[in-house]
């Protein structure tokens, strides 16, 4: 029996999204709560919990784009072609929010304020177009004859707008239990007080998505709901509502870590609902990796260099965040 190459280089880039939207989620929600703080001080120690690994926790994304090029190369061009201008627009924040990293803390103080815009909405457009994004690929992309047959705005649903709004909800969470985590004092004490509402705000835009998606698509509806796929899939709206809970009440009792972490489990958990959703179609709804997949010489050959990549990317990741530990205060400057 061979090795499932496709099956392999699938587990890659969910395991590279994942990596990224965790680790970028947050750096990215940092952004969308800059507007709560009007204190510059505060601000300042926001943008310094992120300041030493934002860009490295984009490696991910280069690592899952590159991936989807070398492994799913049919995927990858109708995917692109189908959603060229949410990618563009998204890529066009995370230009702006990255601009801004740098040149705010070397701007004077009348022009600082021009930074912080660009901060908030980089973030703000970066994320909105990823959700974008998403929510255009659950509803599935028109192929025929191995090409995109859609047009250039058939991304542009209801749906696909909801599920934009949905990830500032989840990155907004993310970005605010981090800082929980990072900061002390006032900040902190400002982020356990938004906390809350954030999470109750999660846990309504999930749901809506967890019901719109089924009733729009009768082939998701039928892997969530038929029997015994109910029962092997029931634990996951269960440990949402738990970590919801669980999530609150480390809230309410001043915790500092355990929100981040509970936090980390329910995107988590819904990467994995989507995962159930799709699965094993990586163009929905029904071109499978094994039909995108390129030839097993091609997947062989970058997957050599790629297990040899990823280890180090890990460990220079870890090492990252280890030595940048602790807390971040207001008398830290920029790294």
């Amino acid at each position: 029996m061979g090795i499932d190459l496709p099956f392999i280089w699938a587990v890659i880039i969910i395991f590279g999204i994942m990596m990224y939207v965790i680790m970028d989620g947050f750096d990215l929600g940092i952004g969308i709560l800059f507007p709560f703080m009007q204190d510059e001080g505060d601000r300042d120690v926001m943008m310094n919990t992120v300041a030493p690994v934002w860009d490295g926790n984009e490696t991910w994304l280069v690592l899952g784009g590159a991936a989807l090029f070398g492994a799913f190369p049919l995927a990858y061009s109708v995917v692109l072609s189908a959603l060229y201008l949410p990618l563009i627009l998204m890529l066009m924040g995370l230009i702006f929010r990255g601009v801004a990293f740098e040149f705010r803390f070397k701007a004077t103080a009348a022009k600082r304020h021009v930074w912080d815009k660009a901060f908030i909405g980089g973030s703000l457009a970066a994320t909105f177009f990823q959700g974008v994004a998403l929510g255009a690929y659950i509803d599935g992309i028109a192929v025929v004859d191995r090409n995109y047959a859609g047009g250039g705005f058939d991304w542009l649903t209801p749906f696909s707008l909801f599920c934009g709004l949905a990830l500032i909800v989840a990155y907004a969470l993310l970005g605010c239990t981090w800082l929980i985590m990072k900061t002390e004092g006032s900040l902190q004490q400002a982020m356990h007080k938004l906390a809350p509402p954030l999470t109750y705000g999660l846990l309504i835009v999930t749901g809506i998505v967890s019901i719109w998606t089924p009733l729009a698509h009768d082939d998701i509806a039928t892997r969530w709901f038929s029997t015994p796929n109910l029962f092997y899939f029931l634990p996951v709206p269960i440990l949402v509502l738990a970590t919801v809970v669980g999530l609150l009440r480390s809230v309410k009792r001043n915790a500092h870590y355990t929100p981040f972490l509970l936090t980390l489990l329910l995107v988590f958990l819904g990467y994995s609902g989507l995962g159930i959703s799709l699965w094993p179609n990586i163009i929905p709804p029904s071109i499978s990796i094994w039909d995108a997949s390129s030839p097993p010489q091609s997947q062989g050959f970058i997957l050599v260099g790629t297990l040899f990549i990823i280890p180090i990317i890990l460990v220079y990741t870890f090492w990252s965040y280890y030595v940048f530990r602790g807390k971040v205060t207001h008398e830290d400057g920029y790294h």
